[in-house]
């Protein structure tokens, strides 16, 4: 639909989103390291080991121990780190490069922390609810970059930020124009069942958690909805 690019608002609290940037920097090593094949080969193996099976955690499977890398109930932490390729991953890290820094602005760094991990749980458990049997390994930091997609729209709708439609079209429009086309496209995909690969109810699972937790972590005299803003 769109690529973010950049976005017209200043950090307020902290000198420098350093948990923003480091999980990117996480995500980017985990990926390079254990996932690319440039230096081992071992993709399929890291999504099985790391990745969280709905199958495997509800009981109704197990998987072979000989590819079992982290205990069932911690791969809801661990899937994402992991991606199925680089687009995925520049993706995915992009949007957190762009929004994540305000959301950490607004609520610290360790209840930031605190806040991505969550909305990747939520949105890992709003897929192994949806597809309870599934035995396909579920990757990738969209439910918790969905999180922090949902939380900025509660905080910064009126921001403009500047994105590429269709990959070639530089548009400045707000964040609420920008990312509640995202979130609609979720649930019109969902009700379209567009791209079966795609885990449309992580990114609705992770964009409810932020929606619902920015509103209790962020810290005190930060408002919603830009309230203030001209």
């Amino acid at each position: 639909m769109f690529i973010p690019l950049s976005d017209a608002n200043p950090l307020r609290h902290v000198p420098l989103q350093f948990v923003t940037l480091g999980l990117i920097a996480a995500n980017v090593i985990v990926f390079v390291v254990f996932q690319s094949g440039l230096m081992i080969q071992g993709m399929e193996a890291a999504a099985y080991g790391f990745g969280m099976i709905p199958a495997v955690v509800n009981d109704y499977a197990e998987l072979d121990p000989r590819a079992l890398a982290a205990p069932e109930t911690l791969t809801l932490i661990t899937y994402q780190f992991l991606h199925g390729g680089w687009m995925h991953l520049i993706s995915n890290m992009l949007f957190l490069w762009v929004f994540g820094d305000n959301v950490e602005d607004a609520l610290g760094h360790l209840k930031f922390l605190v806040f991505y991990l969550a909305c990747g749980v939520a949105g890992g458990i709003a897929h192994l609810m949806i597809a309870p049997m599934s035995q396909a390994p579920l990757i990738g930091a969209s439910g918790a970059v969905a999180g922090v997609i949902g939380a900025y729209l509660m905080l910064h709708p009126k921001v403009r930020v500047w994105v590429l439609v269709l990959g070639r079209i530089p548009l400045r429009i707000t964040a609420l124009y920008a990312l509640g086309g995202w979130i609609v496209m979720q649930f019109v995909s969902i009700a379209l069942s567009l791209g079966e690969q795609v885990a449309w109810w992580a990114h609705v699972g992770g964009v409810v958690a932020g929606i619902v937790l920015v509103v209790f972590l962020r810290r005190r005299g930060v408002p919603l909805f830009d309230r203030g803003m001209s």
